[in-house]
């Protein structure tokens, strides 16, 4: 070979070079980019998309039961009552329109616009089904239309044959499923990760839809534990906001507003609460938007314009005084649904919605319902003005002793309890900090730690219950305001996470009550006022071992029960002494190095919060000035509770 025919061999890049994945081809190639990834979250997100298309026929008025099936080998069935997916032959494509739905990305009936697809529709990107079927080992689809069966099946997004005519649908005295969808599939286990279905994912996620979409019966089995639930809510996100409030003292009666213009449906329901803090849960076609959008924007600004301008015009405050939309939040409980033609979402997760249309729509619908509702009820609207008028004046309370904070945020030289053992590392994404309790464990934290990225902060006990304290009271606290100095990042107006001088948090507390009970009181603090550091995978909680056995020079540091009953039953025949830790303070720095503290070594729970409104009502029953509910939940769950996992 001559050196120009190698230099061309060797650099040639044309047609040839250009790989084509066609069909399904790139989402088994790339299934992070359709599902987000292929463990919990990308298993249930196959069951979501399947049921997406049925919430959808419902949402179009089509479909009144959805039955969401868990067979007891983690396949799963999902059949709706809704028209059925159409079976002709398809222009385009020159197979059936089952066919093009369940094999084509982008393909359905939410694309044309037209009066037969769907106005209003969660799956925005349409790739729903086809994913599903491409992840999948198996998927069948069965539908009843025009009273024929028709069915096909696949393997891993092939189909085994063409779509055939299975018989015809039984009278309605033989059975009662007429016409709609059926969908049984099971997730592919050389794609994912997880093999089995959550069933409180399942029932969290489908409880949230039933309450959006008002009217549709939701129906869930599962076949692994004989469990059946059902879900049926007439008063829609009315019911929902009555849910979350049903251990909260509401000062008002549920204000309900619902109007549609221009082809986008607007519905808010709103309820205030004596609570200090806010819950805001905003929908886009029925699609959680958690980091909320023009819908939630137009909602902000109605609120805080309408309740200022009923405000002044009754003497109740000042023009020169006007309210804050934060002020106008604290204990409010909104549950805001947007639905409408074409959503723009940012991102495949669809966490906020980008219309700026919607923005002008929410904020004309819902300023016109609260301006009705405030006229025609003085005496709750008084109560509200009342309740944002102290918010406000607690606010700038807050802002006096945040200030104070501030200006004494200075590490260096600051003299804090047990004092702060910092770290060398200057580096956030590098650093750690143990929030230990008491100063005997922060002690043996301080000489175990490795100085150059573990800082150490020991509190002397119990923590104030931010739960029940606004935050001019929570920032006189002298352990709360130690750690906030401590993190970097500030509070409140002026809470900045990019500032966080740890990426890091560990909370270190003793395996015992009083230490469950200070974790808590800590989370309770970062879930309401640093959800951030919980949200961008910040805050941590170590596990200490519950216990050190020792045979000879044959050394095991275990972390529960059974993992010691376990030893001691393998190997009878040695003699073990076991110490059982009854708080860190027992273990001297190298112990608590080695079994807590090395990263090689120990064992950490990253904190999520999965559902924030589940993660807000357990802080309610824990937290909150009812007994009655607390009592409850621990006499329920006192003698099975192992790990309490929010």
């Amino acid at each position: 070979m001559t050196k120009k025919e190698e230099k061309k061999t060797t650099t040639a890049y044309g047609a040839e070079q250009i790989t084509v994945l066609e069909g399904l081809e790139p989402v088994r190639k790339r299934p992070g980019m359709y599902i987000g990834n292929t463990a919990a979250e990308g298993f249930h997100h196959l069951l979501k998309e399947v049921v997406d298309n049925s919430i959808d026929e419902a949402m179009a008025g089509h479909a009144k039961l959805i039955e969401i099936v868990i067979h007891r080998d983690n396949s799963a069935t999902v059949t709706d009552d809704g028209r059925g997916i159409p079976v002709d032959v398809h222009k385009q494509t020159k197979k059936s329109a089952l066919e093009t739905v369940l094999t084509v990305l982008h393909a359905g009936g939410k694309f044309g616009g037209d009066a037969s697809g769907y106005k209003v529709s969660g799956g925005l990107h349409g790739v729903g089904v086809s994913v599903v079927n491409a992840l999948s080992e198996w998927l069948r689809a069965e539908v009843r239309r025009d009273g024929k069966i028709y069915t096909q099946e696949y393997q891993r997004g092939k189909p085994k044959s063409k779509i055939k005519m299975a018989g015809r649908v039984p009278p309605p005295s033989a059975d009662p499923w007429q016409n709609g969808t059926r969908i049984s599939y099971k997730p592919d286990a050389q794609v994912f990760s997880v093999r089995e279905f959550d069933i409180k994912m399942v029932l969290d996620h489908y409880r949230q839809q039933a309450y959006l979409t008002s009217g549709v019966r939701i129906k869930i089995v599962d076949e692994r534990s004989h469990f059946i639930y059902q879900y049926y809510f007439e008063g829609g996100i009315v019911s929902y906001v009555q849910q979350i409030n049903r251990k909260k003292t509401p000062i008002n009666s549920t204000i309900y507003i619902s109007k549609t213009i221009e082809d986008v449906q607007v519905e808010a329901a709103i309820q205030y609460t004596t609570d200090f803090s806010e819950t805001m849960l905003a929908f886009a076609n029925n699609i959680h938007t958690p980091e909320g959008g023009m819908h939630v924007t137009g909602f902000k600004s109605a609120l805080t314009r309408c309740i200022n301008n009923f405000a002044i015009k009754n003497g109740r405050v000042k023009e020169s005084d006007k309210l804050t939309g934060e002020d106008m939040r604290e204990g409010l409980t909104t549950v805001l649904s947007v639905k409408l033609p074409n959503p723009q979402f940012e991102g495949q997760t669809k966490a906020k919605l980008g219309n700026a249309e919607v923005r002008t729509i929410v904020e004309q619908v819902v300023g016109d319902g609260l301006e009705i509702y405030l006229e025609e009820h003085p005496k709750e609207a008084g109560k509200i003005v009342d309740k944002v008028s102290l918010a406000a004046k607690a606010r700038l309370a807050a802002r006096a002793a945040r200030d104070a904070v501030i200006r004494k945020g200075v590490l260096d030289g600051l003299t804090l309890p047990g004092k702060l053992a910092d770290c060398s590392e200057s580096d956030p994404s590098k650093c750690e900090l143990y929030i230990v309790e008491g100063d005997s464990a922060g002690g043996s934290a301080k000489q175990g730690r490795d100085r150059r990225f573990q800082a150490i902060l020991p509190l002397r006990g119990k923590i104030l219950n931010v739960e029940r304290a606004r935050l001019d009271k929570m920032l006189g606290n002298e352990q709360v305001k130690n750690l906030i100095i401590a993190m970097g990042a500030g509070v409140g107006e002026q809470y900045d996470v990019a500032k966080l001088r740890y990426h890091r948090i560990i909370i270190m507390t003793d395996a015992d009550v009083d230490g469950a009970h200070i974790r808590t009181l800590l989370l309770t603090l970062f879930y309401r006022y640093f959800p951030d550091i919980i949200k961008n995978g910040y805050l941590y909680i170590a596990q200490p071992p519950l216990f050190r056995m020792q045979a000879g020079k044959e050394v095991h540091y275990i972390y529960n029960e059974a993992e010691r009953d376990e030893i001691t039953e393998e190997d009878k025949s040695k003699s073990w002494y076991v110490q059982r830790y009854k708080g860190l303070g027992e273990m001297n720095p190298e112990q608590l190095w080695e079994t807590t503290m090395d990263p090689a070594n120990r064992v950490m729970h990253q904190v999520h919060v999965q559902d924030a409104e589940k993660a807000s009502d357990i802080f309610e029953t824990l937290m909150g000035d009812e007994v009655a509910p607390r009592k409850k939940f621990i006499q329920t769950h006192a003698k099975t509770v192992k790990n309490l996992d929010i």
